[in-house]
């Protein structure tokens, strides 16, 4: 899980990392990684290009607040990322400001550590994650995270198919399904995985050539994996394909899973 901060006080940022990483990490499924911005500009820049899977907005930070931020990443970059405004402005007037805007929760600081954190889960964790959530569904590809494999069944009598999925793999495919039709960057691709270096970038697209294939990530089956120039890659419908008539149920789980 990659989680964006924007705060320009040090020491509030750093208990702000450490408990999005302590906190969070002790209730779902996945390591969270949080990057620091100190700057709203700095963080607009990156997300041109970088991608995450929640935003942390101080309101008051130099250059370009976190409402206007806001406004910008909804308006003009149409994204649907959860954010989650922290602000010391307590009155009914702001908190409605920033939910009008597209803020999916407002907090006010100081903050409680603990009911930060379940809120965040709230926005954060898939709607599956039950004492069964060792499995979710997108459409017809079901992932298994206990056994890294993954089931899909494209056509009317072909017999549902098992294949297993290097850990890595597995991680790469569940951060696209989750973000479908939503760029995911290469860098946030390389984090699941835990790589960095030029190296590993050309081992990111040699896995992603491998998941096309794997999964049949292809126009006949419906979706599509293609490359963002300068961002990453995305998954995403296509117009036609012979999985034409399955895209409601994708759309469908897409909806239970946004994270």
């Amino acid at each position: 899980m990659r989680i964006a901060v924007l705060e320009d006080e040090p020491a509030q940022m750093s208990h702000l990392v450490d408990m999005l990483e302590n906190h969070l990490l002790n209730k779902v499924d996945e390591p969270v990684s949080c990057v620091p911005f100190y700057s709203g500009e700095d963080l607009r820049d990156a997300l041109r290009t970088e991608s995450f899977d929640l935003l942390v907005l101080d309101w008051n930070v130099p250059d370009l607040d976190g409402l206007q931020l806001l406004a910008w990443l909804r308006r003009q970059r149409e994204s649907t990322v959860p954010v989650v405004m922290l602000s010391a402005r307590n009155s009914e007037r702001d908190a409605v400001r920033a939910l009008d805007a597209g803020a999916d929760d407002y907090i006010i600081k100081p903050f409680r550590p603990l009911e930060l954190a379940a809120r965040l889960r709230r926005l954060v964790a898939p709607a599956q994650s039950t004492a069964k959530g060792a499995q979710e569904r997108f459409g017809s590809w079901l992932f298994d995270r206990s056994a890294s494999s993954v089931q899909f069944q494209l056509a009317v009598g072909e017999h549902a198919r098992w294949v297993s999925l290097s850990d890595s793999e597995f991680h790469m495919a569940l951060a696209l399904f989750r973000n479908l039709g939503r760029p995911v960057s290469r860098a946030h691709l390389l984090e699941r995985v835990g790589r960095e270096g030029e190296s590993s970038s050309r081992a990111l697209d040699s896995q992603i050539y491998r998941l096309r294939t794997k999964l049949r990530l292809n126009i006949e089956n419906g979706l599509r994996l293609h490359t963002v120039y300068g961002q990453g890659y995305r998954l995403e419908f296509c117009e036609h394909g012979v999985a034409e008539q399955e895209r409601g149920g994708v759309q469908g789980a897409y909806g239970q899973h946004a994270a």
